[in-house]
């Protein structure tokens, strides 16, 4: 046996008979009460709302723990507004603790879009996310192109194609007039189907139809008008059934005579008179049958008696209750010329001088962003007050004793374009590419436009239309309009009735008195082919003329 040294034996007892106690101390879990959303940052900002921002943002969500990462993709979802997911790249930072979220490719421009982060997004300590979140932002304008670009001569052609559908494709079957808008049905427009057969000479100039297709629908809505569409005085109401010919109320007491929209009509008629000019029996019985529609009109009879002033309305039920008066500066310096052209129930000098050429709107003389407006209420008022009426006649040269019309024109016009460049409310999206107001639809309703009573709310029409007076700023905005914007507001009969940028909002509505206006000034600016047509009525020379009028082609 082995012998041990007695030291090293007596260690080994006493080790072996000592209790041996092992203590192990482990940390507590900490487990947060809460996991929470601290924070939100779209490229950098924190200020709610997001709105119009860049089409490829990186959004950081913070969170109060670390975030398991393992739980981002069932529980973070990134849509547009109609539903669409949007595909996206998801990291961590910041210790994990924040979200970081990028688009794979870039977002559509001007569309809602939203982020939701749900309850079962989890911290790396197995916590869930308290409460569920949703933040919403909007992208801002994609500059791209939407569209091929093509020659400004190809690109006025196409607007002047396209808005010209709305009036011959979508004109009524069975008198052939313009219905109000899109969704209008049997309703058409006295005003409006005027500045379609405008529209109808244009469409033949430029190769849409041929002569005689035109002819025939000329014929179609002449004999509608002459025979069929109920009249008061010769005058012919807002408003029509296109099957039967009588009268739509526009409201409860216009449910008459509407001599404003009447004289609208009347002007493009005797355009296409002087259209129509061929010797043979077809368009020689159209143009007869225009001058029996013509001479009936009794604008003398809407003096109310012997009164220096013309009355928009008639009702057959209530009278000259509406007892509007059509003076001051307006759209209706056509009506003043069509009552003093005709050759049948004309007006003296003495009506224009003392019922339109008076009143707090008529002079003004003021300059606003450095242009002087001879005519018209503070700042111009909406667009189309330069647009109705110059229609037909043509402002070139135009004088009378209170303006210079060449003056006016344009330098309305101006003032509208600067206002919008200049953006006092600071509307989303006005520039000197984006501008325009005037009367159109609106969100939730109708408005009349103007820089004095602004909304956010541009309409094409009001910068097409003034083609002839600013084309470089017109052209300006039609490329914008198309090439930018096109995705939201060019649609199958030209560009949409108006917008805003501002509230992201865009109609889905077309207008006859909107998109007739945008051919017809085009035409004129491009050949002035509409202003030489009405112009050259015999009966307007005179009219002009007796008013005090003076012009070259008078």
């Amino acid at each position: 046996m082995k012998k041990y040294p007695i030291a090293f034996c007596l260690v080994l007892v006493l080790f072996s008979c000592k209790k041996t106690k092992t203590t192990t101390t482990t940390p507590p879990i900490i487990v947060p009460a809460t996991f929470a959303t601290t924070s939100v940052s779209l490229n950098g900002s924190t200020q709610l709302p997001f709105k119009f921002v860049p089409l490829l943002p990186v959004i950081k969500i913070g969170f109060s723990a670390k975030i398991n990462s393992a739980t981002i993709p069932a529980n973070v979802l990134f849509k547009q507004a109609s539903g669409t997911a949007v595909n996206f790249n998801a990291a961590t930072e910041n210790g994990d603790s924040v979200l970081v979220l990028r688009p794979a490719v870039n977002l559509s421009g001007l569309t809602n879009f939203s982020v939701t982060v749900s309850s079962g997004l989890q911290s790396q300590q197995s916590v869930s996310l308290g409460t569920a979140v949703n933040y919403t932002f909007t992208t801002g304008i994609d500059s791209a192109n939407k569209f091929p670009v093509i020659t400004d001569s190809a690109l006025l052609d196409l607007v002047q194609r396209q808005n010209f559908k709305y009036f011959w494709e979508f004109g009524h079957p069975t008198s052939g007039l313009a219905r109000e808008r899109n969704n209008s049905g049997d309703l058409v427009t006295s005003g409006g189907s005027g500045f379609g057969i405008m529209a109808i000479p244009v469409a033949i100039k430029r190769n849409f139809i041929t002569r005689a297709e035109g002819l025939t629908r000329m014929q179609k809505m002449v004999g509608f008008l002459k025979t069929t569409a109920q009249t008061f005085h010769g005058a012919y109401p807002h408003w029509l059934n296109g099957n039967t010919g009588v009268v739509i109320p526009f409201s409860t007491k216009d449910n008459g005579a509407d001599l404003v929209e009447t004289s609208y009509l009347i002007a493009g008629l005797l355009a296409a008179r002087q259209y129509f000019n061929g010797a043979d029996a077809a368009e020689t019985n159209l143009r007869n049958d225009i001058n029996v529609i013509w001479n009936r009109v009794e604008w003398n009879w809407f003096r109310q008696g012997t009164q220096n002033t013309l009355y928009w309305h008639w009702s057959p039920n209530y009278n000259w209750e509406m007892n509007h008066q059509i003076k001051g500066w307006n759209e209706a310096l056509i009506t003043y010329v069509m009552a003093a052209s005709s050759t049948t129930y004309t007006i003296p000098k003495t009506v224009y001088d003392n019922g339109w050429a008076t009143g707090s709107a008529f002079k003004n003389g003021n300059t606003y962003f450095g242009y002087q407006l001879p005519l018209g209420p503070n700042l111009g008022g909406p667009l189309f007050f330069e647009h109705y009426s110059f229609m037909g006649i043509n402002p070139n040269g135009l004088a009378d004793a209170h303006a210079s019309y060449t003056t006016q024109t344009k330098n309305h016009t101006l003032i509208n374009y600067n206002y919008c460049k200049a953006n006092p409310k600071g509307f989303y999206g006005y520039s000197n590419l984006c501008w325009g107001l005037t009367a159109s639809d609106v969100q939730n309703g109708y408005a009349a436009n103007s820089p004095t009573s602004d909304i956010g709310t541009i309409s094409p029409t009001a910068a097409l239309s003034s083609f002839p007076y600013t084309p470089a700023e017109s052209m300006q905005a039609l490329k914008f309009f198309y090439y930018v914007l096109g995705d939201k507001i060019w649609k199958e009969y030209g560009f949409v009735d108006a917008f805003s940028l501002n509230d992201l909002w865009f109609a889905n509505s077309f207008l006859a008195i909107d998109q007739g206006p945008i051919i017809v000034m085009i035409e004129n600016y491009r050949s002035g082919l509409l202003w030489n047509l009405f112009t050259s009525c015999p009966e307007v020379k005179t009219g002009l003329t007796k008013l005090g009028f003076t012009a070259p082609y008078l």
